[in-house]
C-alpha cells in the first residue's frame, strides 16, 4: 500500500458542483455511460456534489455553461476524445479533466501520433494508410499479418486481424464505415501491456491475457475471461524502462492529467508503442482503476485526484 492520500483544501477551489460528461453520440457510448454512472458515484461517495449530463443532448454545452464550472470527462470516442468537447469546455472557462485540446486531437488519430513516433524514434510497429485504390496484395507482402483500424475510433471498434489481400480489403471498407482513415499496422506476436498515469505517478504496468485472437472490445468489456496480471510479471528493470517509455509517449502528444499507454511485446522482448489513450475507460474492466488499486488508491481516491489535478491546473 502506498499511504496516497489527497489534501482536502483543494476542494475550497470548487464553486459548483461537477458536471460528469457522459453518454455522447459516439460508437462507445455504452462504455461511457458506464465509466460516467461509476465515476459519478464516486465524486458522490467522496462528498463532492456532482451530476450527469448527457452530450447527446444539443444544449448539454448550455446547461454545463448555466450551472457548473467543473468537468470530468467520461466521454469515450468522437467529439469527447478528439479535442472538440475539450475546446467547447475552455471556451466558456470551465475547466476540464485530462490533456488540452491539442493533445486529445493528436493522441485521438492513431496515423498522426505514428508519424510523429517515427520521426522520434520511438519503437512502434510498422503502419500504412489504406485506401480504395491500395494494392492490397502489396501489403501482405510488405507487412504479412496486419490489425486493420479506423484511425480515429477506440475500444477496439472496427478493429480486425487479417493476413490475406480478400480479408485486408473486407476489413478496410468495415472499418471505413466508422472512419474515413483506416490504417494497417504490422501485428506483433507476443503480450500486451498497458502502463497508466496519474499526474507525476506512474502506475505499475499491466499485462493483459485474453483467449480472443486479441484485446477486443468483447474481451474489454464483457468477457469475464480476460486475465490482468498486476505484478506484470517483468523484471523490475525492465518493468521501469517500459514505464518511463510511456511516460515519453505521453508527454509526446502533450498529455496531461491522467491517461495510459498501450504497447505490445515481441518473442525477444522488445517494446512497440500502440497508442496513448487521453479519456481511458473507469468501467469495472477498467485499467486505470487496476494499476491504482495495485497502489493502494481506492477508485474514490483515483476519482478525486483526477478532478482535483484539473482544479488546480485549470486550463479555461
Amino acid at each position: 500500500m502506498s499511504g496516497f492520500s489527497i489534501d482536502q483544501q483543494w476542494r475550497q477551489q470548487l464553486v459548483s458542483p461537477v458536471a460528469v460528461l457522459l453518454g455522447g453520440r459516439s460508437s462507445e457510448r455504452e462504455v461511457s455511460l458506464q465509466s460516467g454512472e461509476a465515476i459519478l458515484s464516486a465524486l458522490q461517495n467522496s462528498g463532492i456534489a456532482a451530476e450527469a449530463v448527457d452530450t447527446k443532448e444539443d444544449d448539454w454545452l448550455l446547461t454545463v455553461g448555466k450551472n457548473f464550472k467543473h468537468v470530468f470527462i467520461a466521454l469515450h470516442g468522437g467529439d469527447g476524445e478528439d479535442g472538440t468537447v475539450q475546446g467547447a469546455l475552455q471556451n466558456i472557462g470551465v475547466s476540464y479533466t485530462g490533456s488540452s485540446v491539442a493533445a486529445c486531437a493528436l493522441s485521438m488519430d492513431k496515423v498522426r501520433t505514428k508519424y510523429m513516433w517515427k520521426g522520434m524514434d520511438f519503437p512502434s510497429p510498422e503502419f500504412c494508410v489504406l485506401a480504395d485504390q491500395t494494392d492490397w496484395q502489396n501489403v501482405c507482402n510488405s507487412f504479412g499479418k496486419v490489425v486493420v483500424k479506423p484511425a480515429t475510433e477506440g475500444s477496439s471498434i472496427g478493429m480486425a486481424i487479417v493476413d490475406t489481400a480478400d480479408e485486408l480489403k473486407s476489413a478496410y471498407l468495415n472499418a471505413k464505415k466508422y472512419c474515413g482513415t483506416v490504417m494497417a499496422e504490422q501485428w506483433i506476436e507476443g503480450e500486451e501491456y498497458t502502463v497508466s498515469i496519474l499526474g507525476d505517478r506512474i502506475l505499475p504496468a499491466i499485462r493483459l491475457q485474453t483467449n480472443n485472437v486479441f484485446y477486443d472490445y468483447e474481451a474489454k468489456y464483457l468477457s469475464d475471461q480476460t486475465q490482468y496480471f498486476i505484478p506484470c510479471g517483468l523484471d523490475v528493470v525492465v518493468e521501469k524502462k517500459l514505464q518511463a517509455l510511456a511516460l515519453q509517449a505521453f508527454e509526446s502528444v502533450g498529455g496531461s492529467g491522467w491517461g495510459r499507454v498501450d504497447f505490445m511485446s515481441d518473442k525477444n522482448g522488445n517494446f512497440y508503442l500502440l497508442e496513448v489513450n487521453t479519456v481511458p475507460g473507469m468501467t469495472s474492466h477498467s485499467l486505470v482503476p487496476m494499476a491504482a488499486k495495485a497502489e493502494g488508491i481506492s477508485f474514490e481516491q483515483l476519482v478525486e485526484e483526477i478532478l482535483r489535478l484539473s482544479v488546480i491546473e485549470h486550463k479555461g
